[in-house]
């Protein structure tokens, strides 16, 4: 499994989005760009993804922007990743099929299976809450930082 920068932009603005989920504001792509150092079209093109897979609702205009289609604690990373990465869990290429088929499908059934298996099992523990939490303990501990 390889997550690309869009799964990766799409974890933070999604955190981002949860860290005003209770004001019930809606936040501009412009906003979560400046903020987080994300390019506003490559933003652009991740939230759409979100929106099409029911993660985000958005509203046009001048007041305009997204917020969480639901609560943080509802949403897994395995949400956030499979709605913009296309090829999340791609099917392990055949390595000695050809003439080895039985040693080809005992990898796949052995390993490749069971790492995906086992992979999209902790993305779906880990919610938006979660991401969210680490999040707020990692700025805790970094304002008690003491530099000399």
């Amino acid at each position: 499994m390889r997550v690309s920068s869009k799964g990766r932009y799409a974890l933070a603005a999604m955190i981002h989005l949860a860290q005003n989920y209770n004001t019930g504001e809606l936040i501009s792509v412009i906003s979560i760009s400046e903020q987080l150092g994300i390019s506003k079209i490559y933003l652009e093109q991740v939230f759409s993804l979100l929106k099409r897979g029911g993660l985000v609702n958005s509203m046009k205009g001048a007041q305009g922007g997204y917020q969480l289609a639901k609560e943080p604690k509802k949403i897994t990373a395995f949400d956030v990743l499979s709605a913009v990465e296309l090829a999340l869990f791609e099917k392990t290429e055949e390595t000695v099929a050809e003439k080895a088929p039985d040693i080809d499908a005992a990898m796949q059934v052995s390993v490749f299976g069971v790492l995906d298996d086992e992979v999209k099992a902790v993305l779906n523990k880990i919610t938006l809450a979660d991401l969210l939490a680490q999040t707020e303990k990692n700025k805790a501990e970094s304002a008690l930082m003491f530099y000399i």
